[in-house]
């Protein structure tokens, strides 16, 4: 994967599959510690202990239609190279928490990508799940949050196109407006 918010995508399909109802993604840009975080936690129904271990395989996953599940083992492997670290954190039960650290500044670093596209297409995809995506930029913060979407919305369905596209260009200004991804 190219951007990062590919390897969010990918994740984010993980947590839908796993019966998440609700996804919190939250992307801090820290400049002066030369952070940028992933973090995505979920509400799904979490993992054991040996599963979070096979989970870093790339030849393992719980995916019925191909033998190998790369989304995660690739974000790890692409923190870990930029002298970041990567952490799961899950319980049967109880969701699931992955966090992703990369050095903002390292030249291997991969940009974190369409942002405002990658929302939108989960929330298309996934209309009863509730997301909630925040972005820190050095201080500064844009969230979006749909069930506060839905409730303004009333009878119209969030996977309206022309709900979507609102909120494509919403995120997107939202992020100009806190000087996100400079």
């Amino acid at each position: 994967m190219l951007e990062l918010s590919m390897n969010i995508l990918d994740i984010t399909e993980n947590s839908t599959r796993a019966g998440a109802s609700l996804i919190r993604i939250s992307v801090t840009e820290d400049r002066r510690d030369d952070i940028l975080r992933i973090e995505i936690t979920d509400d799904g129904e979490g993992m054991e202990p040996d599963i979070i271990k096979r989970a870093l395989d790339p030849f393992y996953t719980s995916k019925k239609v191909r033998r190998v599940g790369l989304g995660l083992p690739l974000l790890s492997h692409a923190a870990k190279i930029t002298d970041g670290r990567f952490t799961i954190e899950s319980g049967k039960g109880t969701g699931t928490t992955v966090i992703a650290d990369f050095k903002h500044s390292h030249i291997d670093r991969q940009p974190l990508g369409d942002m405002p596209g990658t929302m939108a297409t989960m929330i298309a995809g996934n209309p009863r799940v509730d997301f909630v995506y925040t972005h820190l930029s050095d201080g500064r913060s844009y969230t979006l949050d749909t069930r506060e979407v839905k409730k303004e919305l009333e009878d119209v369905p969030i996977d309206h196109p022309k709900v979507i596209q609102f909120i494509k260009e919403n995120i997107r200004n939202g992020l100009e407006e806190i000087g996100a991804g400079r």
